[in-house]
């Protein structure tokens, strides 16, 4: 039975020599000469220094492609053209699943075409001196971003290669990803990742960890993913991570959106130890985007909007080509230059607005609840109670493909378009808390006229990309 205890030394070894054995690349990596690589490397490019020293929301796309010039190439117009503070690389799909032979053989497809038939860069293939020839063609720090449920090789070639960020989390990385892997599996191999993360920061070389905020990324009430988002900054601090930044998914209405940001660094700082750095980011948008470039472009204004208010240190920016795929780096710098042109005009504005204070203080007590009642399910330990509580369903996320999750939860938007509860399931939650969001579900039935049902959830999952922000009925403005 695992629990939320630090790896010893010497099972991280163990562990280090049995993953790295999984591909030829893995044999590449020395710890010792890793770290004196890093203490090589200019402040500029050391991750979470420049995250935590910024004066203002840093600016950070999505953007991986399989050959390593074209990575490079890629990297170098978002930072030129789009003004990118900082700069990803989404690893590919194969990699995410471990199937490292795939991937190899896709990347020799591309070279050999020059297509991208990949979804992503495969660091694992390209190994510790591909990953730095990345890091040292580019004059800003670079996170790795996945979505791999099993990272322990990926974690230790990017890390040995240069990377300080890495994105993801057990619970992150399983619950939205996947239905093949079990939550007790991913807690015990993120550890690893974690440990491994926490080795590199008692040598001087902090690794900053990201758990993955949006969840689901479909209208998921901000109590639930700031829940996890504290769990997996705890187990990330038991294994000696000392820079982590907290995730949270823009659900859309301004007034939650600041609010739950707010509630996100105020709970953190609380939840985390003391010698743990607690920076945030912010996901523009991860649902549905409007067809067209111009509404589309809406969309990131409102989250470059929501920024500047909130003011996390981070924000993840999209693109105008969201509802076609993979954006062009073209479309890619668009997104960055939109989002910066928000937040420098209203940065510097006292914006105030009313409900904000309000709102964070229901967004806390919901969230104390369900920490409290993981570690109730867990008699203190948060890894039995965080396994606990989802298979009781007392924590649960809506829509998601894991088996590990129960998915009965079901949200939607009250009549101003804040994301409410509608069906609790088993979640824990206080009664007058569950009150609250009937009476606020019930106020939007009335405005249409219509009973509470699922139609209300269907109907908002779909509601921006149809240009709205709630999914009303058509003549729900003749009510």
């Amino acid at each position: 039975m695992i629990r939320d205890e630090r790896i010893p030394s010497d099972e991280l070894r163990r562990i280090d020599e049995e993953i790295r054995a999984d591909w030829p690349t893995g044999a590449d990596v020395d710890f010792d000469e890793a770290i004196a690589y890093h203490e090589s490397l200019p402040a500029s490019k050391r991750f979470a220094d420049v995250l935590e020293e910024a004066t203002k929301p840093l600016l950070q796309p999505r953007a991986g492609v399989p050959c390593l010039d074209d990575q490079v190439e890629l990297l170098e117009y978002l930072h030129g053209e789009g003004k990118a503070d900082l700069l990803p690389t989404t690893i590919d799909s194969y990699t995410r699943d471990n199937e490292y032979e795939k991937a190899q053989e896709g990347l020799e497809n591309a070279r050999e075409s020059g297509e991208d038939t990949l979804n992503g860069f495969p660091a694992v293939n390209h190994g510790v001196s591909g990953c730095r020839e990345l890091i040292e063609a580019i004059d800003a720090p670079i996170e790795v971003r996945h979505g791999t449920p099993d990272a322990r090789l990926l974690a230790a070639i990017t890390f040995a290669g240069g990377f300080q960020s890495f994105e993801g989390g057990p619970i992150s990385y399983n619950i939205p990803y996947t239905k093949r892997h079990g939550l007790e599996e991913t807690i015990e191999k993120w550890q690893f990742v974690d440990r491994l993360a926490g080795a590199y920061t008692e040598r001087g070389v902090r690794i900053n960890r990201e758990p993955f905020g949006p969840l689901t990324g479909t209208l998921v009430p901000p109590s639930i993913a700031i829940a996890i988002m504290l769990v997996e900054g705890q187990l990330a601090a038991t294994q000696g991570v000392r820079s982590v930044t907290l995730g949270y998914g823009q659900v859309g209405n301004v007034v939650q959106d600041v609010a739950a940001l707010n509630a996100l660094q105020k709970l953190g700082d609380e939840f985390l130890p003391d010698e743990v750095v607690v920076t945030t980011v912010f996901h523009e948008w991860m649902g549905g985007f409007p067809p067209d470039e111009a509404r589309a472009n809406g969309v990131i204004s409102l989250g470059g909007m929501t920024a500047a208010i909130a003011r996390p240190d981070k924000v993840i920016t999209k693109s105008p080509q969201e509802f076609q795929g993979v954006p062009t780096k073209e479309a890619n710098a668009s997104g960055l230059r939109t989002t910066r042109q928000v937040i420098d005009m209203a940065i510097e504005q006292e914006i105030d607005i009313d409900g904000i204070a309000e709102e964070q203080d229901l967004i806390e007590r919901e969230t104390r609840c369900l920490m409290d009642t993981i570690l109730e399910h867990g008699d203190g330990d948060v890894v039995q109670g965080t396994i606990k509580a989802f298979d009781s369903g007392a924590l649960d996320v809506p829509f998601a493909p894991s088996d590990s999750a129960r998915g009965a939860v079901l949200p939607a938007r009250d009549d101003d378009g804040r994301v409410r509860i509608f069906e609790w399931a088993d979640l824990a939650m206080d009664d007058d808390i569950k009150e609250i969001h009937r009476a606020r579900l019930s106020r939007r039935a009335d405005t249409e006229g219509r009973d509470q049902s699922f139609r209300m959830v269907a109907d908002d999952v779909d509601a921006i990309s149809d240009g709205k922000l709630i999914g009303r009925p058509q003549n729900a403005g003749d009510v």
